[in-house]
């Protein structure tokens, strides 16, 4: 997380620690509440982490990347989560300094992985349904760990370039009771157009041309069959199904790429130009996070197969033998 807009000197006094004043029963629901989030984060994303890795049939280029959005997602939920839900219902960071700093500089890690993960999916889609031929001659599950490595290793190379050109490394300035990392304006920038602008872009027209290129599909496929059957009400129908399960998936993946992560930039570019609360970023960054509790849904709940083995782990049937080889996709 990111402040700017505020000169070093009179940082500190916009922040404090204010006194709770809030009933026992609501204190002990905020906490039974954010539990039940983080607890939702971990297992959703871990029963992919499980189904993709123990099922064989799942061990594919499109579900490499799927398992690294869930290893990013889980590891936010694990070490992110919990710790900031708690700053926000104490309204006082309680916590070290120096944890502060590894928590800003892993959330602003793993924040860079999940999101290029996404994008990532958007371009594998794109180019398994524009040229299949292509993809699936060329796009193998060990060339797809590889680009995966490389997105680790690239956003890696992106936090440590900017923290230090911005000087966090040297001068990470922290108020008593808060855990901010502030950002100069250019590097502000840089990440508002590095880890939105452009993923928002790629995720954007690419997931259009999947839908067209997917209407495109059922359109020929209406024709044919209307040419070559005498009765295809049927068939007609299920295209037209698919089309609008096609919109009603992209709208819902855009729809909630924004509603997560707009708020935060939004909130980073115009703290150059008026005075943000810090209540106001803790919220906002909490919806960043509720990102990663909302994808396994989005990237897996709305799969089939995902169904079968969520009730294969839960009923402990992936202990027995040769579970592995179950037929998951049928």
């Amino acid at each position: 997380m990111n402040l700017t807009g505020f000169n070093q000197s009179d940082r500190c006094k916009h922040f404090f620690c204010p006194q709770r004043s809030v009933y026992l029963e609501v204190y002990i629901l905020l906490y039974v509440c954010s539990s039940a989030v983080v607890l939702l984060t971990l297992c959703g994303n871990l029963l992919i982490i499980i189904s993709v890795l123990h099922f064989k049939q799942l061990h594919t280029p499109t579900n490499t990347i799927v398992l690294s959005l869930a290893v990013s997602d889980f590891l936010i939920g694990a070490f992110v989560m919990l710790p900031v839900l708690i700053w926000t219902i104490e309204s006082c960071w309680i916590f070290e300094k120096g944890y502060c700093f590894c928590l800003m500089v892993t959330s602003f890690f793993l924040g860079n992985v999940s999101i290029y993960n996404i994008a990532l999916i958007a371009v594998d889609r794109y180019l398994a349904l524009s040229n299949p031929f292509f993809y699936i001659n060329i796009i193998s599950r060990r060339k797809m760990c590889i680009v995966v490595y490389l997105n680790w290793c690239l956003c890696l190379m992106y936090v440590i370039a900017v923290l230090y050109f911005n000087g966090s490394f040297m001068t990470f300035f922290i108020c008593p009771g808060e855990c901010f990392l502030f950002f100069n304006e250019i590097c502000s920038i840089i990440d508002l157009v590095h880890s939105f602008i452009f993923p928002l872009c790629v995720i954007i027209i690419l997931y259009t041309l999947v839908f067209v290129i997917a209407k495109k599909h059922a359109t020929a496929i209406r024709d044919f069959n209307n040419l070559t059957l005498p009765k295809t009400q049927k068939v007609t129908s299920h295209s037209m199904k698919s089309e609008r399960k096609a919109a009603k998936v992209l709208g819902i993946l855009v729809s909630v790429f924004l509603v997560c992560l707009l708020p935060y930039f939004v909130f980073t570019f115009l703290g150059n130009v008026i005075k943000i609360q810090p209540e106001t970023f803790q919220k906002v960054l909490i919806m960043i996070y509720l990102n990663s509790t909302i994808n396994p849904f989005i990237y897996a709940l709305f799969y089939p197969w995902f169904r079968r083995c969520t009730r294969l782990i839960i009923t402990l049937q992936i202990f027995q033998a040769d579970s592995a080889l179950i037929n998951v996709l049928s």
